[in-house]
Parts: C-alpha cells; sequence; structure tokens
C-alpha cells in the first residue's frame, strides 16, 4: 500500500490494446492507474535504433500515465544499445520481458522461452545491469513449461539489483487459461529479496480483496485484461468515485475518443475497425449482453457498419426503457 493506503496498480502491457493512444484516452476518462508498462519493443540487430521504433514512447505521447518501456530481448549487447536510448528519452526504468507465452517467441528462446535457462538469465543480467545506465525491472512467468522453474531463478534474480519483479502466475505454456498457480507465487514471494508486483486474473474487486488479504506482502499489482473488461475496476479497488454520471455514456465517451484517435493514424478503414474490433473482445464483458454486441462487431465490414452497430448498441444500452419498449 502506499501513504494514501491505496494499492499501487499498474496497467498490463497487452500487445496491440494498452499502447500509447489507449493509456492517453483511459487517463482522460476513469481514475486509478498508477503507471503502465508498456507493450514490448523487439531489439534489432546492430547499434542504430530507428526512430519508428520509439514513436509510441516518446515522452510527448506519454504525458498522462507514468509508463515504464518494456524490451524483449535475449541478447544483451542489443538490449544496452535500446535501454541506453529510452534513457536519453527520460526513462530511467526498463522492464526485462521474462513472460511472453506465443511459442514464436518461446521457441527464440526469448520470453517465457528463457525461464528453463538459468544460465543464460544470469548471463544476460551480468553484462545489462553493469552497462545500463537504466533500473531494470522483470516481468516474468513461473515457467515456460512447468511451476518449479521459478525457483532456480529465484537466487539469480535476488543477486541483483532488481528494482521490481512482476509474477504472473502461469506458466508460458498455459497462456492464459487455467488457473494461477497461487501456492508457487506465495513461494515466490517468501523467496523474493525484491519488491513483488502480482499479475493475473483480477476482474473484480473481489479478485483484488481474495489476493490483497492472502499476500499482504505484495508491493504492488498489475492488471491488464480486468481493466479492459471493466475500465472502472482501479477506481472500485481504490474506493474511488467510479464516475460523475452514467457509466454507459462515460464508457460510451471513452470509446468514441478512442476510435477518433485511432482513425487519425489507422492505415485505411480495414485496420481501424480491425483495431476496434480487438478491443470490443474485452468491452463486452462489461455489458450484461456482451456476447450479443461482440458477435455484431466481429460481423461488421467498413467504418460505417461498425458505426451503425455500436451506436445502436450504446442507443440501448443508455436506454434499456426505451429499448424494451420499442426494439
Amino acid at each position: 500500500m502506499n501513504a494514501n493506503n491505496f494499492p499501487h496498480i499498474y496497467l498490463a502491457p497487452l500487445r496491440g490494446l494498452t499502447g500509447a493512444i489507449f493509456r492517453a484516452t483511459y487517463a482522460q476518462f476513469f481514475q486509478g492507474i498508477d503507471g503502465a508498462v508498456a507493450p514490448f519493443l523487439t531489439t534489432i540487430e546492430g547499434t542504430r535504433i530507428k526512430a519508428g521504433q520509439l514513436k509510441e514512447l516518446l515522452p510527448e505521447n506519454n504525458r498522462d500515465m507514468p509508463v515504464v518501456p518494456q524490451i524483449l530481448s535475449k541478447t544483451a549487447e542489443r538490449f544496452i544499445v535500446l535501454a541506453k536510448a529510452l534513457f536519453d528519452l527520460g526513462y530511467e526504468t526498463v522492464n526485462w520481458n521474462l513472460g511472453c507465452p506465443f511459442a514464436r517467441v518461446a521457441q527464440k528462446k526469448r520470453g517465457s522461452g528463457l525461464l528453463p535457462h538459468p544460465d543464460l538469465v544470469q548471463a544476460f543480467l551480468d553484462k545489462t545491469l553493469a552497462a545500463i545506465p537504466n533500473r531494470l525491472s522483470i516481468k516474468t512467468r513461473l515457467g515456460r513449461r512447468h511451476a518449479d522453474e521459478i525457483l532456480a531463478l529465484m537466487p539469480i534474480f535476488n543477486a541483483y539489483p532488481i528494482q521490481e519483479l512482476i509474477i504472473h502466475p502461469r506458466t508460458g505454456e498455459q497462456m492464459y487459461t487455467g488457473t494461477p498457480d497461487l501456492v508457487r507465487f506465495a513461494q515466490c514471494l517468501d523467496l523474493s529479496k525484491r519488491p513483488v508486483v502480482y499479475n493475473g486474473d483480477i476482474n473484480t474487486r473481489e479478485d483484488f480483496e481474495k489476493l490483497r488479504h492472502r499476500f499482504p506482502a505484495v508491493s504492488g499489482w498489475m492488471i491488464g485484461r480486468g481493466v479492459l473488461g471493466d475500465p472502472f475496476l482501479p477506481a472500485a479497488i481504490k474506493g474511488l468515485s467510479e464516475c460523475n454520471g452514467n457509466r454507459i455514456d462515460q464508457f460510451r465517451h471513452f470509446h468514441d475518443t478512442l476510435y477518433e484517435r485511432y482513425a487519425q493514424v489507422r492505415h485505411g478503414p480495414a485496420h481501424l475497425v480491425d483495431s476496434m474490433k480487438g478491443y470490443w473482445t474485452y468491452f463486452a464483458a462489461f455489458f450484461p449482453d456482451g456476447e450479443r454486441i461482440l458477435k455484431q462487431v466481429r460481423k461488421a465490414h467498413g467504418v460505417d457498419q461498425y458505426r451503425q452497430v455500436v451506436n445502436a448498441f450504446f442507443d440501448r444500452a443508455s436506454n434499456p426503457t426505451a429499448c424494451s419498449a420499442g426494439c
């Protein structure tokens, strides 16, 4: 808990979803998020950083929510180059992605694919921490295939000045299915000499309260899918005023602003609609008839049809009495 007895809440990095536009728009409409870890940057060969690679993290695009850049890499030398470039932009902390569960990443010994190889993790940290000016945090899972892989890594993490250890208590192969291994997480919490942040399956205030009471030593909480499914959740967890009026209307204004901002940067209407469909995979959970709107959105072709479907849905949701009388 922080000085105000509020839990420290991070927005999780969800690639394609929680980028700079989403973070700025979320901060405009909702409360409760203290900072974010950005979706990962991938290192490239050589020492030259392309300008486009850092666009999402330019300070002018991140004024509304504190953010920590995340780097996906298995090569210390490439990580160092990118971390230094981020430091020059003002980022005093960077996060190392040791948790990406996707097979195409893990097969290259990146993300969760490094977790079965503590010797490689140690060699990476040896080279990196001696060379970067930034502080380093790590986001990890319990293992690639087995949850006990983390136990061989904890002494390594403890041996370095890691700012924070963010743990999602699943294996990489589990992806986002199955039950988080809270017993193994508790072991990690007991073993760690560094602050530990919990990440995974916080979808309601009740979920959070159960975890908070079970793990009072946790230093912070990271929420991703739960925020997309209920953007009021962080405020509810902190007991803050959730909104100034109708929750559906506030959600609609948030959606419309997000849509308009993406419309300024997406190349073509198909790309824009596809981006919004990705959000509705999670947004639908907020509404009692969410499955209905999700099916309609997925069938939408083109901007006009998408707007027609979504506007009709919000009209009904905002005035359910009128809908039941005449829809």
